[in-house]
């Protein structure tokens, strides 16, 4: 059994967006609604879904074909762009759509090259209403070790309880052993916590575990405790809290590149 909440939004589930959505591409305002859905294509998160009518038409090519979906059949379209057209980026809904997405579009994230929710930047993907993001300092001692290494040891951690997600355990610098740690050029974003400034891979002794642990330097405001701080994958090291080792948690997500 999991020691931490699990996800449990349905999938095809819809609801209103209460939240001005814009997208750019290619320095073009491609959509501008205070009308979008969200809607679960998977429990973890979901997708906007745009009116159409929202929709630079301008910026559409119609690609004559069709996808079908548990939503309906969607008809896909080209986004047409400055250095040529982004192909099948975005999934226009008609008649047989679920209740309230006739007429939208779904793009695809990464066809764009922002998003915005009012006039702050998004990244990986929509937040979830259903989901909540805590930084809470503690003074529970943490251990953290890789193949019997002592990567770091800190009792003033701040814990980061987001659901879905195990919690994660943000130290001071000054508590961790630096001298095991190699950084690494590594960038990766979270739709909850921002983008992160920093990134290492950890060496025990002929071993290298890639990309191990991560920092914020300027993390969301929501999170701002964490700032500077430098956190472990749960699901590589070995971690002790108060004492008490751990089990590794399976991973949730497909990878460091969506969100840590």
């Amino acid at each position: 059994m999991s020691n931490y909440p699990r996800l449990i939004v349905p999938v095809d589930h819809v609801e209103p967006v209460p939240r001005r959505i814009r997208a750019f591409a290619a320095g073009n305002l491609v959509a501008d609604t205070t009308a979008a859905r969200y809607v679960w294509e998977a429990p973890p998160y979901p997708q906007y879904y745009l009116p159409l009518a929202d929709v630079r038409p301008d910026l559409l090519i119609d690609e004559q074909r069709t996808e079908p979906s548990s939503r309906g059949t969607a008809r896909l379209h080209g986004l047409r762009v400055d250095d040529g057209v982004r192909s099948a980026a975005g999934r226009v809904y008609g008649d047989d759509a679920l209740p309230g997405l006739r007429g939208t579009v779904r793009f695809d994230w990464t066809a764009m090259d922002a998003w915005y929710e009012e006039d702050e930047e998004v990244f990986v993907h929509p937040r979830s209403p259903y989901s909540r993001v805590d930084a809470l300092r503690s003074t529970r001692r943490v251990r953290v070790e890789v193949d019997g290494v002592l990567l770091a040891e800190s009792d003033s951690p701040v814990m980061v309880f987001e659901t879905g997600l195990p919690t994660r355990y943000y130290v001071n610098r000054t508590d961790v052993h630096h001298e095991h740690l190699i950084a690494s050029d590594t960038v990766t974003s979270c739709p909850y916590k921002g983008r992160t400034s920093a990134y290492w891979s950890v060496r025990t002794g002929e071993t290298i575990h890639p990309d191990l642990a991560w920092s914020y330097d300027f993390p969301t405001r929501q999170v701002l405790p964490i700032a500077g701080l430098v956190a472990f994958y749960n699901e590589r090291v070995d971690l002790t809290v108060d004492g008490e080792r751990l089990a590794r948690p399976r991973t949730v997500f497909s990878g460091p590149s969506s969100r840590p």
